[in-house]
């Protein structure tokens, strides 16, 4: 099963099409309605717009078996706790080795952020734009993630 923080996944086109290619189960958590494939393999959970309120629907079913696309680290690292999978849309896979390092990453920034806005004139910058090169890599992440998991 892949389980898919919906809400600002740029690659939803993109699961589905693997998702249906390798007979899996996806399922789309958002905080509303979204337009999806209409296929009884495609599903929409909607989760509420409480705060986390996906997030938590997420973890609540993650377990060894499943494959999170999600760009939220804290999430990500639930779903590695809980045994699952995770992949951001990218393609870049979070791993029990490596999300302790991305989690204080994380932290850390935040921390530096509002101090950083004084000497940018509030330009924080921000992730590149996405690029077909992420997306390329994103589904060779997908596809070789599931296989292994499969």
């Amino acid at each position: 099963m892949i389980l898919v923080d919906a809400d600002s996944c740029p690659v939803k086109s993109e699961i589905t099409e693997i998702a249906l290619r390798h007979d899996v189960t996806a399922i789309f958590v958002a905080a509303t309605f979204l337009r999806l494939t209409d296929h009884p393999r495609i599903k929409l959970f909607v989760a509420g717009d409480a705060f986390d309120a996906a997030d938590d629907a997420i973890a609540e079913v993650a377990r060894p078996g499943t494959v999170t696309v999600t760009q939220d680290i804290l999430l990500a690292e639930r779903v590695l706790k809980a045994g699952g999978a995770a992949l951001d849309p990218r393609g870049r896979e979070y791993t029990t080795a490596s999300i302790g390092d991305t989690v204080a990453t994380r932290d850390l920034m935040a921390e530096l952020r509002p101090g950083m806005e004084g000497m940018t004139g509030g330009a924080a910058g921000g992730p590149r734009p996405y690029a077909k090169t992420d997306r390329a890599a994103f589904k060779s992440a997908l596809e070789n993630m599931l296989r292994r998991v499969l």
